[in-house]
């Protein structure tokens, strides 16, 4: 076991928030995501990780500790964001909703690991009108089990954090009673107050943050790779010249690590990017459209290249109908941009893989927290536990290709569960890896453990 803190994250998806406590210094242990595919891609991406690949809705902390190898070693902190609907119910209880059932069982789990801290992250709906109950709720909640929560609570934005995309959440921050609580992080970049959605960052006394065109500027045009028409990567020596943020992403300095384990990996192998197939009339449509416009037809937007992008969003799963949120245009090119394009938009490193379909590779950067915001409100959790974290030693290898690539019926077989969602019909093959096998192989089924 490493003297880092331990952390184990609830809800993971591909890992937004695990990567930025990684990078602030905790060692995540558990990671507990119950859709396959997701579980897939945190695995790959955290290889000392445990995922669990199920929900949390009946999950014991003794199954946690036992499968992360913990045995009774203290948890420093449980993060995650517990889907809450918070519906108003004329005076009852909304946490007695059956819909917000995941977040009760966020309480649980919290009051059963009996971390120091907890950190609980929600969409901004939760914060307005009627749905405030929902947070007075839960603040009782915790309060009853013994967790005081930092008041007022504060709603983050990922451009107040050197993250180039306006994107609002609420955070709650607790800690177990004698420990100190958490303040919320300071933000180090700014926008003016009157700006629109798609913002431009102009400069403030705190700085500005990144824009689209250092966040995108350096990246090859995946159009220029007929590979990309069937894959998501290829490799290229054709990077331009990259912008401070870019070329943190990039990893080309020590520092760009902060305190996570470095990974092996291949600088010049671009990711996912697999192309979108426009018709000419789209792209026709796309470059006539002004940056920071909507294009009439598609009500695609498009980005501002000295601007901050716009919400990036998940989309639905097949459950509901499986509706891709729009990925902005290029605000240089005619054409929507790539899933390693919004994934630089929001904060992920290059090394960091993500699905190779364009849908579910966008569900995994829209669902997740962006890694520097998720950074800094770890490193506050850091300086109250009071711990000093040298750089890790390790380089650690990245996983198997082949959980890039599966299906939703593939993934469940590979962890031995059912299938949570409905499957989605697919107009292309996603079987193909970069190596054009198939990602499943009858070995690693009978391997897994």
């Amino acid at each position: 076991m490493s003297s880092r803190p331990v952390a184990i994250d609830l809800f993971a998806g591909a890992g937004g928030l695990s990567l930025g406590f990684e990078q602030a210094g905790f060692d995540v242990v558990a990671a507990v995501e119950v859709d396959p595919i997701h579980a897939a891609i945190h695995q790959y991406n955290f290889p000392n990780c445990v995922v669990l690949p199920t929900s949390i809705a009946g999950l014991s902390a003794q199954t946690i500790r036992r499968q992360a190898g913990m045995g009774a070693r203290e948890v420093d902190i449980v993060i995650g964001g517990p889907p809450c609907q918070g519906f108003s119910l004329m005076g009852q209880r909304v946490l007695d909703d059956p819909r917000n059932r995941l977040v009760r069982e966020f309480v649980r789990l919290v009051d059963e690991l009996s971390p120091r801290f907890f950190l609980l992250e929600n969409v901004k709906g939760l914060t307005v009108g009627e749905h405030r109950q929902v947070l007075d709720e839960l603040v009782e909640a915790f309060q009853a089990r013994g967790y005081g929560v930092r008041t007022p609570w504060q709603m983050l934005n990922a451009y107040n954090y050197g993250v180039p995309q306006n994107r609002q959440r609420l955070f709650l921050l607790g800690a177990r009673q004698g420990e100190t609580l958490p303040d919320y992080p300071m933000p180090i970049t700014a926008l003016p107050q009157t700006s629109s959605q798609v913002q431009l960052a102009v400069t403030t006394p705190l700085g500005a943050p990144p824009t689209c065109q250092a966040a995108l500027g350096d990246l090859p045009d995946a159009e220029l790779f007929a590979e990309l028409l069937d894959d998501d990567a290829v490799y290229t020596e054709g990077w331009g010249q990259p912008s401070a943020y870019a070329a943190e992403l990039r990893c080309l300095s020590d520092r760009a690590w902060h305190l996570g384990y470095r990974r092996q990996w291949e600088p010049n192998l671009l990711t996912a990017s697999a192309r979108t197939r426009h018709t000419a009339l789209s792209r026709q449509r796309f470059a006539a459209t002004q940056p920071g416009a909507r294009e009439p037809v598609s009500r695609f937007l498009k980005l501002v290249p000295d601007g901050v992008s716009n919400t990036l969003r998940a989309g639905t799963d097949s459950a509901r109908g499986s509706f891709t949120s729009p990925r902005p245009i290029h605000y240089a090119l005619p054409r929507c941009i790539t899933v390693r394009e919004m994934a630089r938009l929001h904060g992920f490193p290059d090394w960091f893989r993500l699905h190779k379909t364009k849908w579910h590779g966008a569900r995994q950067v829209g669902n997740a927290v962006p890694p520097p915001l998720a950074r800094a409100i770890a490193t506050e959790f850091v300086k109250v536990l009071g711990v000093n974290i040298p750089n890790p030693p390790a380089v650690l290898p990245l996983g198997d290709l082949a959980w890039l690539a599966m299906t939703m019926t593939e993934a469940a077989h590979y962890w031995r569960v059912e299938v949570p969602i409905a499957q989605r019909d697919r107009k292309t093959d996603p079987k193909k890896t970069s190596q054009g096998t198939s990602p499943l192989q009858p070995t690693q089924i009978l391997n897994h453990s």
